[in-house]
């Protein structure tokens, strides 16, 4: 590897990494269904005094008995705009009956900074679950201690990944590290979450590297290592690091597009597929939107077999266009409700919470019009 250029010839590439973006064209067809939207004043927070925050934005959700748990990043403070994340309890019913755009929620903090890695915040969760496993996990993104002033070698951001099986109380696994050497070359690591297909344990995240250049990723991840990090949390408390190797990219940004970020945790189809979703930043807007893909496993690693050949979510509505980011939809969070449904639940102009109903057949559909075979 050589310092500073040449990461896109370095990594292996996915079968479809690059024939996908050509499929891709700069328009929208909206298939996001808007159903709610919190604002920070409607949100309190039970176990701090500052109460409401600032700003409440990119949430994550589970649906548990009844319950669309919000994960939010929450920001008390502009000053080093440090974050946390709260779970807001938001019953089904409300966002059925549209009574989400009316009422105050209580939350609490599940993930807040309290080690080396999350020093400066705990941004943007990513909540799912993963076959073989009781409970929920969540990875999120933390601003290591070296943010402000990284020395070379050491990451400004990490994915941390937390658990709970009881779906209560939360423990940090601790951080998931990119092998060296690539390690020494990555600015920031984020975008990130677990997830398997066929047995396999994928890691998926987003590479900035010291080449300025973004690229969307997945890596292995032994599951004795997360094993052993769920053992090790819950019998100590203490995170730790597990790593993450054998590196590919998985697509490619468009012609039109500045970089790409994986978004929600993904949609597990039968035959071992994958539904991922993916933001897009375009070059004249810098605009936020969302994309799909479909992924499968094939020959030990990732094969691309289709993407949308538009945007399926832009930001259209006030609240998306304008707030303390402009033109920005960013979802991180989506939860199937029954097999054509799916809620999602998504950042607002980094400023808001945001709720909406996809149906998966309208984003299949979609796909089918970008094939790659």
């Amino acid at each position: 590897m050589t310092d500073g250029v040449g990461y896109a010839g370095f990594f292996p590439e996915a079968p479809g990494a690059a024939e996908a973006p050509r499929l891709r064209r700069l328009e929208t067809h909206d298939l996001v269904e808007r159903v709610g939207v919190i604002s920070p004043k409607r949100l309190y927070i039970n176990d701090h005094p500052v109460g409401n925050p600032i700003a409440a934005f990119n949430p994550s959700l589970a649906v548990v008995e009844g319950e669309a748990r919000l994960y939010v990043r929450v920001i008390v403070g502009y000053y080093k705009y440090v974050s946390a994340i709260a779970e807001v309890r938001v019953p089904l019913d409300d966002v059925e009956s549209g009574d989400v755009n009316l009422n105050y929620y209580a939350g609490k903090l599940v993930a807040y900074p309290s080690t080396g890695y999350d020093f400066w915040g705990a941004e943007d969760p990513r909540v799912y679950t993963l076959p073989g496993y009781d409970g929920l996990f969540m990875t999120y993104t933390g601003r290591t201690r070296f943010y402000f002033e990284a020395p070379r070698g050491r990451l400004r951001t990490v994915p941390v990944t937390a658990y709970t099986r009881d779906h209560r109380s939360w423990v940090k696994l601790g951080a998931v590290v990119p092998a060296e050497p690539l390690r020494r070359h990555v600015v920031t690591d984020k975008n990130a979450f677990f997830a398997a297909v066929d047995g396999s344990l994928y890691f998926f995240h987003r590479l900035h590297m010291d080449d300025e250049g973004f690229y969307l990723v997945a890596s292995r991840v032994e599951r004795r290592d997360l094993d052993q990090a769920i053992r090790r949390a819950l019998e100590t408390g203490e995170p730790g690091e597990l790593e993450a190797r054998d590196t590919s990219i998985i697509l490619h940004p468009a012609r039109f597009e500045l970089k790409n970020g994986w978004a929600t945790p993904p949609i597990r189809l039968g035959g071992g597929r994958l539904l991922a979703f993916i933001h897009g930043v375009d070059r004249e807007m810098t605009a936020y939107r969302l994309y799909a893909a479909l992924l499968r496993e094939e020959g030990g690693g990732l094969v691309v077999e289709a993407v949308t050949p538009r945007y399926i979510m832009e930001p259209r509505a006030l609240y998306e266009i304008y707030g303390d980011r402009s033109y920005t939809v960013f979802p991180c969070g989506v939860w199937r409700l029954d097999r054509r449904r799916l809620l999602v639940s998504y950042g607002a102009a980094d400023y808001m919470v945001g709720l909406g109903v996809l149906n998966l057949d309208e984003v299949l559909a979609e796909l089918d019009r970008g094939r790659l075979s």
